[in-house]
C-alpha cells in the first residue's frame, strides 16, 4: 500500500496524545493527507466496544473477554479505516495498536504476548505500522501526570503500579526484539524535543 502507517505506543500518561497532534499538524503543513485515529475506537463499533473496556461501570470484564473485544476492534478499525486510508495513499498516524494489547492483556493480564499477538495478527490480516514510536514512562510519573487535574482514571488507568511496570518492560522488550520498526523515546524528555525525534527518524523512512 502508498500510504505511510505510524502508531504511538507507551504507558497510560506518556503524553501519545499530545505527540499525535503535533505529528498530525506538521504532516499537514507538509501538505501529506492524514488521517488520525486511536484504539480502541476509531470507528462506531469500536468507539462503543472502547467504552465497555475503559469505562467504570460494565461490571466485570475477564482477561480473556478485555483481550478479545480490543482485537474485535481492532479488526474493524484496521479494516474500515486503517488499509483504505493506506490504499489512498494518506499518513495514518495511531494512538496505540496491537502492541498495546501484547503488553496490557499478554503481559499485564498474564495471557500470554505470543497468543494476544497472534489474535491480533489474525484480526489485522497482519497488518503492522512503518514505524511505531514507543514512549517511555516510569509509571509513577505517568500516574502523576493522568491524575493531575482530572477526577478520576479508566479501568487501566487505575490498575496498580506493579501493573503498569510490567506493560513498561513488555514495551521495551517489545521494542527491542524489533528495533527497525521501532524509535523508543524517554517521556521524561521535553514535548520538543520528542516531537523533533519523531520528525527526524520519519525522514529515514524509504518514500
Amino acid at each position: 500500500m502508498p500510504g505511510l502507517f505510524i502508531a504511538l505506543e507507551g504507558g497510560d500518561g506518556a503524553g501519545k496524545s499530545t505527540q499525535v497532534s503535533l505529528l498530525c499538524r506538521a504532516l499537514e503543513e507538509d501538505g501529506r493527507n492524514v488521517v488520525r485515529t486511536r484504539e480502541p475506537g476509531g470507528t462506531p463499533i469500536g468507539e462503543t466496544l472502547r467504552s465497555l473496556v475503559l469505562e467504570h461501570g460494565h461490571g466485570e470484564i475477564d482477561a480473556r473477554t478485555e483481550a478479545l473485544l480490543f482485537a474485535a476492534s481492532r479488526a474493524a478499525h484496521v479494516h474500515q479505516v486503517i488499509v483504505p486510508a493506506l490504499t489512498r495513499g494518506d499518513v495514518v498516524v495511531c494512538d496505540r495498536y496491537i502492541d498495546s494489547s501484547v503488553a496490557y492483556q499478554g503481559v499485564g493480564r498474564d495471557l500470554g504476548a505470543r497468543a494476544v499477538l497472534d489474535v491480533n495478527l489474525w484480526a489485522t490480516d497482519g497488518l503492522r505500522p512503518d514505524l511505531t514510536v514507543l514512549l517511555d514512562v516510569d509509571p509513577a510519573e505517568g500516574r502523576s501526570r493522568r491524575t493531575a487535574g482530572r477526577p478520576g482514571e479508566d479501568r487501566m488507568e487505575s490498575e496498580p503500579d506493579g501493573f503498569h511496570a510490567r506493560i513498561r518492560a513488555a514495551f521495551l522488550e517489545l521494542a527491542q526484539a524489533d528495533p527497525d520498526r521501532y524509535l523508543v523515546l524517554s517521556a521524561a524528555a521535553s514535548t520538543e524535543e520528542i516531537h523533533a525525534a519523531v520528525l527526524e527518524q520519519l525522514t529515514r523512512i524509504p518514500a
